[in-house]
């Protein structure tokens, strides 16, 4: 049988942890009590006031209750003594989980740590990396795994999946599964797992685009509405690739070495090369003008008014594109 402390309190920055582990408490406790023996306060019950209620309150059920509260973040100093004082002296066979997800401003309340702590309880900060520490975490998480996995492959992981860490660990475990243990992961092995192929679609049209081949850009345009993407998620994916070319384009203008820049870039060296290839092809003005009018374009399709439909715009826009 589990051994349950009297009071818990998680709290941090890291919300998705924090849901995960609000989420595998409510299944122990159902294990060990069934649902009559879980109280649960969210939204506006999640008080002082309605916490100390509930633990008051006479229970029907037999075995350990369970009080879980989300939302304790919104909390003040100078509501707390009535909970601090049936911390105190808490009901037998009781546990009191409390869930902070803080941001900003929405923090625990001074005292609280110290009241779960003198009551005997466990306190336990969930703090997310900071974004430019995520590689360095997330070669730290396929250690775990048993594979290796290099700084660039890092980054571009991060650049594919996003900075939410649970995230970033399930396509860590997905490429663990795929390889042998102690196998070495490189940016290309990154590029060929972490990315569905409905993606890997999306940047062969945003690079099409920076690659001024309008027609490729149309046809890959097409599959992809196809698939169901909306147009204007695909006009800013084009326009933030487009920035991500003249940033490029005039760092070398600027004389910073090609081999430089392409370090720099977040994606397999090998995409990187052919990114890079495509800009010494061009020029900074072409960029500026296609990045107009995908900016305008963008604009509309976030609820301007269009004189068309969204696909007939993108894809007339896709064919101004010249080969």
């Amino acid at each position: 049988m589990a051994s349950f402390k009297s009071a818990y309190l998680i709290h941090g920055n890291d919300h998705g942890r924090i849901a995960e582990r609000r989420s595998r408490l409510r299944s122990v406790a159902e294990l060990e009590s069934g649902e009559g023996g879980i109280e649960i306060l969210e939204g506006e019950r999640a008080t002082v006031e309605q916490t100390v209620a509930a633990l008051s309150a006479m229970s029907l059920s037999t075995g350990r209750r369970f009080v879980i509260v989300d939302g304790a973040e919104r909390w003040k100093s100078s509501e707390l003594d009535p909970l601090k004082a049936i911390l105190e002296d808490m009901p037998p066979e009781t546990t009191l989980a409390l869930f902070a997800k803080e941001e900003g401003r929405n923090t625990i309340p001074d005292g609280l740590t110290k009241a779960v702590v003198a009551a005997g309880g466990a306190v336990s900060e969930e703090a997310g990396v900071k974004p430019w520490k995520l590689g360095e975490w997330a070669i730290g998480q396929a250690g775990e795994l048993g594979i290796k996995l290099d700084p660039t492959a890092a980054k571009l992981l991060v650049a594919i999946v996003g900075d939410r860490q649970q995230r970033l660990r399930r396509e860590l475990e997905k490429i663990a599964l795929a390889l042998e243990p102690g196998a070495s992961v490189d940016s290309d092995i990154v590029a060929e797992l972490a990315a569905g192929s409905s993606e890997r679609r999306v940047w062969t049209f945003a690079d099409a685009i920076v690659a001024g081949q309008g027609r490729r850009s149309v046809k890959v345009w097409l599959e992809l509405e196809h698939q169901g993407e909306r147009a204007g998620a695909l006009i800013g994916l084009g326009a933030r690739r487009l920035r991500e070319a003249i940033a490029a384009a005039e760092r070398l203008d600027a004389g910073e070495r090609p081999s430089e820049v392409r370090s720099s870039l977040r994606m397999p060296p090998k995409a990187a090369e052919a990114f890079m290839r495509e800009i010494q092809r061009t020029d900074v003005a072409s960029l500026k003008e296609s990045l107009v009018a995908f900016a305008d374009l963008e604009v509309a399709t976030r609820g301007g008014a269009l004189p068309m439909s969204d696909s007939t715009a993108v894809a007339r826009l896709l064919e101004s594109v010249s080969e």
